[in-house]
């Protein structure tokens, strides 16, 4: 709900004159929360309703956490727009810890990605690192409780819901490689309805189009799911060329694939190529044997 006000509120400022009504709906992936989500569909949980709603006439625009959007969308639907990046990095958060460092053996830790349980596992292989799904104040709430020592969340949801004070700590990529697209808020519509890439140019940021265009790349090459431990992450360097860096891991965090590539002068297509040569790196490694594991 955060991210459909945010975005009204920005056409708002952009069209004065046009009215933006919210269509409120819970996704599938918001309602069951007693499972992971690897085990109940994956991400497509998150956008599947809203894709009907569009289908129907009853919206015109569905908000997305552009890291829940598949990596290829059914003909009928465009991402349209990519807004401004929020940070993409994931969050230490705990009432007894300062850091993953600070916590002894046996201590739990709890996240609901595979992917940061994986690079957790693998830094830390003395914790125990637990499942845990619901929304931010139910996650919290069961930190409170101490049924976990700690948790491991995306800061940028913390930060958009006024939580930053919960964050004890920040894992820098090279601790923690960030999902593809984390921190970045998508805008799906109807492919038939090309006039809302213009409508929406002014919410859409060049920048992290781009870097979020080379990270999908690498997830759909791969087929990247909820089902793989999968890491992403692109950046733009002082000189100005895009750097890109991925990761496939076992689930347990003992196999690590690592690659990564620098691009200059680089528009979308050669974003999209970039993550294309990068997955291809992982594949040469040998990622399709933990691909085929999971």
């Amino acid at each position: 709900m955060w991210q459909a006000l945010h975005v009204q509120q920005r056409l708002r400022d952009a069209y004065p004159a046009c009215e933006v009504e919210i269509l409120g709906m819970t996704t599938e992936g918001d309602r069951v929360l007693d499972r992971a989500l690897n085990e109940i569909g994956g991400k497509g949980l998150f956008t599947k309703e809203l894709e009907v709603a569009l289908l129907d006439g009853r919206a015109d625009l569905a908000v997305h956490s552009l890291k829940d959007v598949p990596m290829e969308l059914p003909e009928a639907f465009a991402l349209s727009a990519v807004m401004r990046r929020e940070d993409p990095r994931d969050a230490f958060v705990s009432s007894r810890f300062g850091s993953l460092d600070e916590m002894p053996a046996g201590a739990v830790v709890g996240t609901s990605s595979l992917r940061r349980a994986a690079q957790i596992r693998r830094r830390h292989p003395q914790l125990d690192v637990r499942p845990l799904r619901g929304n931010l104040d139910t996650r919290l709430g069961k930190l409170d409780r101490g049924e976990y020592d700690a948790i491991v969340l995306a800061a940028a949801g913390l930060k958009r819901l006024g939580l930053v004070d919960r964050i004890r700590g920040l894992l820098p990529p090279s601790v923690s490689l960030p999902a593809a697209g984390q921190g970045a808020l998508g805008i799906e519509t109807r492919a038939d309805r090309p006039e809302f890439v213009r409508w929406l140019a002014p919410l859409a940021d060049a920048e992290t189009w781009l870097h979020v265009t080379a990270e999908r790349a690498v997830s759909r090459v791969l087929g990247g799911s909820c089902r793989v431990p999968l890491a992403a992450y692109c950046e733009t360097e002082p000189d100005g060329a895009l750097r890109l860096r991925a990761c496939v891991a076992s689930v347990d965090g003992v196999h690590l694939l690592e690659a990564q590539e620098r691009l200059e002068h680089a528009d979308r297509a050669g974003a999209n190529a970039l993550g294309e040569r990068v997955a291809q790196a992982l594949l040469d490694q040998g990622a399709q044997a933990h691909l085929q594991a999971q």
